[in-house]
């Protein structure tokens, strides 16, 4: 390799090169392929958490009757809630096909820190509207562990950009209308209030 064409190489060319070179060099591509392989696999898992959870939420939700009741149709052979694994699972992959997976991803840690700020402080109301309810555990240290739950959170969603928020914010005012124009009051819990 000449000196131009040594000046051209980038810096992770030039760190290949001399791992390459180094005695135990060709292990690297063995961790490198380990490496990949392990996040693939996370990745795929990940997913498939997401689209098992999201197509329950929508069957517990059409039940509820938030919902239409096409969602919560249940396949007569595997009683899975079959139609809505099929739109979580059509309304998944266009997205991620024609958007950026990084725009996505902001998104869904955007909208899973919400979710894991609501539940604490769920927690929280229950403790104190309904002091006397059953519970299947309890947390040590009162209020603290809830509330240092949805700090923590907060402090992550802090952390994302402008555009995720107003993106986020957009999805929510989204879900607000589809909840007081529709899901209010068809909820089975519409009678309770």
């Amino acid at each position: 390799m000449g000196l131009n064409d040594r000046r051209r190489c980038t810096c992770r060319e030039r760190t290949e090169e001399a791992l390459a070179r180094a005695p135990g060099g060709h292990r690297l591509h063995l961790i490198r392929l380990v490496i990949l392989l392990g996040a693939l696999i996370g990745m795929v898992s990940a997913i498939r958490v997401f689209q098992l959870g999201r197509s329950r939420i929508w069957f517990a939700m059409s039940r509820d009757r938030l919902l239409p009741d096409c969602f919560s149709k249940v396949h007569p052979q595997f009683r899975t809630p079959a139609v809505a694994t099929w739109v979580a699972g059509l309304l998944l992959t266009i997205p991620s096909g024609i958007f950026d997976i990084g725009l996505l991803a902001e998104l869904s840690n955007i909208g899973t820190l919400f979710a894991f700020v609501l539940v604490p402080i769920g927690v929280l109301v229950l403790r104190y509207r309904e002091p006397d309810r059953r519970r299947g555990f309890r947390a040590p240290f009162g209020p603290v562990i809830p509330v240092l739950s949805a700090l923590s959170c907060i402090l992550l969603m802090a952390g994302l950009s402008i555009g995720t928020w107003l993106r986020f914010f957009g999805w929510l005012a989204i879900g607000l209308v589809v909840y007081f124009s529709y899901s209010r009051k068809r909820s089975a819990f519409a009678d309770l209030r």
